[in-house]
């Protein structure tokens, strides 16, 4: 059987914090010229780019408030419904799959006035490169939807 056996004398602890300092002070004062250099480098804006205005900046609508429209333009069985899935999983309010009137080429995203930015984010987390406005071309029942997803071809 084993015993811890004690020290004959206490662990210098404010001796070794003592070292620790000024260890610490003397990397410090190395870095100094660093540092002062760097202190006085001044930022001075870029001739050209004009002033930004934070007039037109509209906050977006959380996902959890906004319903989407997922439209099948490709022929594809259950594309849409398997969308719809995954932007529910992003948190989307909800997502509503169906078919599509006509078939699609190209995937886009559409959106009604002041929905852009919405719909430039639905396109991200889609992976679709195309955001249009919405042109009218949705049957009446659909009406309430700001955004809608069409899946084409691609």
């Amino acid at each position: 059987m084993e015993h811890v056996q004690p020290f004959g004398r206490p662990f210098p602890w404010r001796a070794a914090a003592l070292a620790a300092c000024v260890i610490a002070l003397i990397a410090l004062a190395g870095l100094r010229p660093f540092l002062v250099h760097h202190a006085n480098v001044r930022i001075r804006p870029v001739p050209g780019t004009g002033r930004v205005s934070k007039s037109h900046v509209v906050p977006l609508r959380p996902r959890a408030r906004l319903s989407v429209l997922v439209l099948n333009g490709n022929g594809i069985a259950h594309a849409a419904g398997e969308k719809a899935t995954q932007l529910l999983a992003r948190g989307y309010r909800s997502a509503y799959p169906t078919d599509a009137t006509t078939t699609y080429a190209r995937s886009l995203v559409l959106f009604r006035p002041g929905s852009e930015g919405e719909a430039e984010r639905l396109a991200r987390d889609a992976g679709i490169r195309t955001v249009s406005p919405l042109d009218g071309r949705l049957p009446s029942a659909d009406a309430g939807y700001r955004l809608v997803l069409v899946l084409g071809a691609n």
